[in-house]
């Protein structure tokens, strides 16, 4: 699998995500926001962190870099592509996956780790797990609070398309939804770290299934 993980000023996890896709196998590409083209691969990362200070709206100036046109593009071609946590809110503000991400329900920044129910299991990204498995993993946000219209949330939900839930909704989300797939099952976009918990060393390796699932689902493609 041929990956690029995308880094904009500000990222902070982008190395934590290259590292949990090599440790599958990936043959992975730093791509700077910059750059206008981002090559032939078969997934597109966009890491966490605080693109461009989250100085207007979370992830909003990064949806407007040259490197998420060519995102766009990759997408259209129904290329795969994961957003995490600052990567899931420049996705909604690419309108690449419905709704926004708001400030959290308690009005702080949360760092910890939280279980996760695994709405789904049918997709590239959720089907190494089984749907209804309790998971944990890492959290560290202040706007991860997800909101939709209730139209959207009833698509979602009809479509089968919300991939995990907070167990605890600490943050106030609609539905508790904690990560959102694409009408074509190729993007996921998800507050929760499943690249900080890939390694044993760390205490944590429930989000391994999810990168080791996708590179199967593209094998197997």
């Amino acid at each position: 699998m041929k990956a690029a993980v995308l880094v904009f000023p500000g990222s902070n996890c982008d190395r934590d995500m290259a590292v949990a896709l090599r440790k599958v196998g990936a043959d992975v590409t730093m791509v700077w926001h910059k750059d206008a083209e981002i090559g032939d691969v078969d997934l597109v990362a966009v890491p966490g962190g605080f693109s461009f200070g989250d100085y207007l709206r979370c992830g909003a100036i990064a949806a407007n870099s040259p490197v998420s046109q060519a995102l766009k593009r990759h997408v259209e071609r129904g290329g795969y592509a994961l957003g995490v946590c600052n990567g899931f809110q420049v996705l909604t503000e690419t309108g690449l996956l419905p709704g926004a991400l708001m400030r959290n329900a308690a009005l702080k920044f949360v760092c910890k780790s939280t279980p996760l129910t695994v709405a789904t299991s049918d997709s590239g990204f959720t089907g190494g797990y089984t749907a209804g498995a309790t998971i944990t993993l890492p959290v560290a946000h202040h706007d991860g609070n997800y909101t939709a219209e209730d139209a959207v949330l009833d698509q979602l939900r009809d479509q089968d398309r919300i991939a995990f839930t907070y167990a605890d909704n600490f943050n106030g989300s609609r539905n508790a939804i904690a990560g959102v797939l694409s009408e074509n099952r190729r993007v996921l976009g998800m507050m929760p770290h499943p690249e900080r918990a890939v390694d044993a060393a760390t205490g944590n390796t429930d989000g391994l299934a999810l990168f080791r699932g996708l590179v199967q689902q593209l094998a197997d493609a």
